[in-house]
């Protein structure tokens, strides 16, 4: 069976563990704990080391989605999980315009360890403070059209908007894709928690549009 690896990953209380428990067809390996510094504004719970889901999109192909933390004090794991991704999501809480910064940190962090395709999803848009698709860009670096990548909608609680989100990802990856095959492994890497891990043969076809967009 082929193999796809999706990354989610964002800032504090964007929804990256509630995206890959909505996703995940089989029981989702996490690893919450109780928050004890800041984050416990925001929630009760949070991500130290990832999140880990599966879904079967046929009988030969696997997506696993891996959720990282969102406090940069667990990097570490965002550089184990980024390199063996082919693609990743950024989730960003629309209403909290505070946290833009620190995006923008996670995706430059990304974006100097591997050249993969990504998109920029937003939630919270139904919430009190809300921004638009554009003051977003503009807050994470975006300034114009050059190298920006899609930006949708998405609540990390509906199925079917995070499957559609998944979908814009992998239709993203298809067409831009860089290179067929699969990020170089890492010594640092982790196994894939519920099998040993295995080189995965899937090529996506030959990038056929520039970047961004």
């Amino acid at each position: 069976m082929e193999t796809m690896r999706i990354v989610v990953t964002g800032t504090v209380g964007a929804g990256k563990s509630t995206f890959v428990k909505t996703f995940s067809q089989t029981e989702v390996i996490d690893t919450e704990k109780k928050a004890t510094d800041e984050t416990s504004l925001l929630k009760k719970k949070t991500t130290v080391a990832f999140d880990f889901g599966t879904r079967n999109l046929s009988r030969n192909m696997e997506l696993q989605v891996y959720g990282t933390p969102g406090q940069s004090r667990f990097d570490f794991m965002w550089d184990l999980l980024i390199r063996r991704a082919h693609a990743y999501i950024l989730l960003v809480a629309a209403n909290r315009s505070s946290a833009f910064n620190d995006a923008r940190e996670i995706i430059s962090f990304m974006n100097h360890r591997v050249q993969i395709p990504m998109i920029i999803a937003m939630t919270c848009t139904d919430l009190p403070g809300a921004l638009g698709q554009e003051h977003v860009m503009f807050g994470l670096g975006f300034m114009n059209d050059r190298n920006r990548p899609p930006i949708i909608t998405v609540n990390p609680h509906d199925k079917m908007s995070v499957l559609e989100a998944i979908m814009v990802l992998m239709a993203h990856q298809i067409f831009h894709g860089h290179g067929a095959k699969l990020p170089a492994q890492s010594t640092a890497t982790p196994a894939q928690p519920t099998q040993q891990t295995t080189k995965s043969n899937y090529q996506w076809p030959k990038r056929q549009f520039s970047a961004g967009g």
